[in-house]
């Protein structure tokens, strides 16, 4: 399969989440969203983003390997009838009256790789869950996966506010480059970082959700390296989309256990994005991010997304801290 033809469809695929997702948000019904065994929500948006994103790879590339977050087996019971048919009038939206209840479950059990294999795509369907719930941020996230390194990145950010006043962002990842359309635009603009003059002019980058990332040891962080900026905060991976256009100069994922390891879907896609716009993203030793070992980041401890100006100052006042 070219190269051309899976980026392609990467960016139709994410494409079409995000117009299911922007007409689902708010309009969501009671007993459409249930919870996780992490405690984490999941709504009907979830499932129907994740159906729609496998059926157009599927449909462009055919078969595929996609380590998604979202399992088939949460919607079979029958005690989640309702909620599958839910997901199936959602994504009959997007896709067509033809789509039936068992297309809709193949679709998102097209998600059901464990990462094992040399290439394989991996996505979250809606990325900051709680914050689309609040009608805020949130974003659809898939990237491709090959020999353990990120090969392209897609990002869909559709309620991401833009610098011309219009509402909604795509960033496409591919090597050397990372470009994006904003609001209703048709042509790509190219995406660079923008380094602070000065390591004490840069702002922070962090989760809304206190639970994702220890917001006390970023303050810690912040005042060591003289940083006095109010924290820009923002659910979701569209905080890697905020350092990769210059929002913010460092994101920091910082653990809220020792034995916590970060899962692969919530960040492949940022991470390439922000590379590819000329930043530098590791784990908080400085150590790259591994993607060989399924679906979580096994060899690394939290995250550190950076315009790369100043990475390795961010790195070590992570370490002087004692994090």
């Amino acid at each position: 399969m070219s190269a051309d033809a899976e980026v392609a469809a990467a960016l139709a695929a994410v494409r079409a989440a995000s117009e299911l997702c922007a007409g689902a948000q708010g309009r969501l019904a009671d007993g459409d969203t249930l919870t996780k065994g992490d405690e984490s929500p999941v709504t009907v948006a979830d499932f129907a983003a994740q159906a729609v994103v496998c059926a157009t790879l599927t449909d462009a590339l055919g078969a595929i390997d996609l380590v998604g977050e979202e399992d088939s087996d949460d919607l079979r019971a029958d005690a989640r009838r309702s909620l599958l048919d839910s997901v199936v009038d959602l994504v009959r939206r997007q896709r067509g009256d033809d789509v039936s209840a068992a297309n809709v479950l193949d679709w998102i059990r097209a998600g059901s790789a464990d990462g094992s294999t040399d290439r394989y795509w991996t996505l979250d369907p809606i990325d900051g869950t709680k914050g689309f719930l609040r009608g805020d941020q949130y974003a659809i996230a898939l990237a491709l996966i090959d020999d353990g390194e990120v090969r392209l990145g897609v990002l869909g950010c559709p309620n991401l506010p833009n610098p011309d006043g219009s509402t909604g962002a795509v960033f496409l990842a591919t090597e050397g480059r990372c470009d994006a359309w904003f609001g209703s635009s048709t042509d790509p603009l190219p995406r660079r970082v923008a380094a602070p003059a000065t390591i004490t002019e840069a702002r922070l980058c962090e989760s809304v959700e206190s639970a994702h990332s220890n917001q006390s040891d970023s303050a810690r962080i912040a005042e060591l390296l003289g940083i006095t900026a109010e924290p820009y905060r923002i659910d979701s991976q569209c905080k890697y989309a905020a350092v990769a256009r210059g929002d913010a100069s460092i994101y920091l994922r910082l653990p809220t256990r020792a034995d916590y390891r970060e899962k692969i879907w919530d960040h492949a896609a940022g991470k390439y994005v922000v590379e590819q716009a000329g930043g530098r993203v590791t784990d908080i030793t400085g150590a790259p991010l591994d993607f060989r070992h399924g679906t979580r980041l096994e060899n690394n401890r939290g995250v550190v997304a950076t315009d790369g100006r100043f990475h390795d100052e961010v790195v070590a006042a992570i370490s002087a801290a004692g994090i």
